[in-house]
């Protein structure tokens, strides 16, 4: 009787062991899908860089863009990006863009796309998020916020 008790309790054991394993590949993956790349450099040159966290990253053309993440531009760089949402933005020479916020439902074209300008000259050309609901894509500077309505636009923030 006891050895069915011992392994009564080891299969018990186990079951939880794969039932625990289990969740946390589930919340991995959902991690992996909240990380999942916004844009893309398409066009870069002099010195660009992205910072992701604590790294510093260069950016050439085909680096992979992620929320949170904040472009730079040196005094010879530029840098032109397309999003997932088929906005377009590029950025002149002593840029700093944070890319704050976004998420896009490619279905319904709904969304949300927050950036903020800390310094330099950014162009732009609106996707399917703006188009689909006009406020929902802004742009912040240090004395105030653009809400998109139109297509195309320029923004230049000064030191």
């Amino acid at each position: 009787m006891k050895k069915v008790s011992i392994l009564s309790s080891s299969l018990k054991c186990v079951t939880f062991c794969l039932c625990a394993a289990g969740l946390l590949l589930m919340a991995n993956t959902r991690s992996a899908l909240a990380a999942d790349p916004i844009g893309l450099v398409k066009t870069s040159s002099g010195a660009v860089n992205i910072e992701r966290g604590s790294q510093k990253l260069p950016a050439p053309a085909g680096t992979k863009l992620y929320q949170s993440d904040q472009v730079v531009t040196d005094k010879d760089g530029a840098v032109g990006m397309t999003f997932i949402d088929n906005s377009r933005l590029s950025l002149g020479a002593d840029t700093v863009l944070a890319l704050d916020k976004f998420r896009f439902n490619t279905t319904t074209h709904e969304g949300e796309f927050v950036s903020s300008v800390k310094k330099g000259t950014l162009a732009a050309v609106s996707g399917k998020i703006a188009k689909q609901t006009p406020e929902a894509m802004q742009v912040r500077t240090h004395s105030g916020i653009l809400g998109v309505r139109g297509t195309k636009f320029l923004v230049s923030v000064k030191d």
